[in-house]
């Protein structure tokens, strides 16, 4: 969507920036009218922040599969608001959306499960202690009953990237030459791997990963090098 970011207070003119804060509601006094002071921008980040202390709470309290729904909840909610476009300007596919993602498909796979190893409940509760941090497990320290999960919520991440990409670039007055080949080879890796339910070696995952930061580098940058990189490491999956 195009909005506004800059607002001020019509009460008590306050300025802020709705980009940093995701809010129209005044600092100050709390009011909630305001005017705009820029241009429209592209914009779709909805600033908030991953809140996981219920499942936390539950992780330590309660049952697995009772804090892998709280942690399922809370991280697909985030993944729901996150965007990649910030005041028009593109931002790099992180590590915090990343492991938000994939605290999500983890947690939804745990609370489906008739049991869960120790292997993965160490995973999990991993994940669930860094990854508000944007802190994402070593591939090492992936159980390999849980890669396809890593590869099927790096899927999805890189796939929605992809997607806002796409829809930065059409408000964009000049496009690199090569994105839409390099764009439309990353999805043809992304429909790969989901047709395999996520079933790749986690080297592949983090090559996807690697990819679509390298798309996304090539499309603001415009260099050739970007491109070749991105075209490099999709040929290497």
């Amino acid at each position: 969507m195009e909005i506004r970011g800059e607002r001020e207070c019509t009460e008590c003119g306050t300025r802020w920036s709705y980009y940093e804060t995701g809010s129209v509601t005044c600092p100050d006094c709390g009011s909630i009218r305001s005017v705009g002071t820029d241009d429209r921008t592209y914009h779709t980040d909805v600033a908030s922040a991953l809140d996981l202390d219920e499942a936390r709470r539950l992780a330590a309290n309660a049952t697995v599969a009772e804090a892998a729904e709280a942690a399922a909840s809370a991280a697909n909610g985030y993944a729901r608001e996150r965007g990649f476009v910030s005041g028009g300007d593109l931002r790099d596919l992180d590590d915090a959306y990343l492991a938000a993602r994939e605290l999500g498909y983890v947690a939804s796979e745990l609370e489906r499960a008739l049991s869960v190893a120790d292997d993965e409940e160490y995973y999990f509760l991993t994940l669930l202690r860094g990854a508000d941090d944007g802190e994402r497990p070593d591939e090492r320290d992936v159980p390999g009953s849980l890669t396809a999960v890593r590869g099927l919520a790096y899927a999805t991440a890189v796939a929605e990237y992809r997607r806002e990409v796409r829809s930065w670039l059409d408000t964009r007055d000049e496009v690199p030459d090569e994105a839409g080949r390099v764009l439309e080879a990353l999805g043809d890796h992304v429909k790969r791997v989901q047709a395999l339910d996520g079933d790749v070696s986690l080297d592949a995952s983090e090559r996807l990963v690697a990819a679509a930061r390298a798309a996304g580098d090539y499309v603001r940058s415009g260099d050739d090098a970007d491109a070749a990189r991105a075209r490099s490491l999709l040929d290497d999956l």
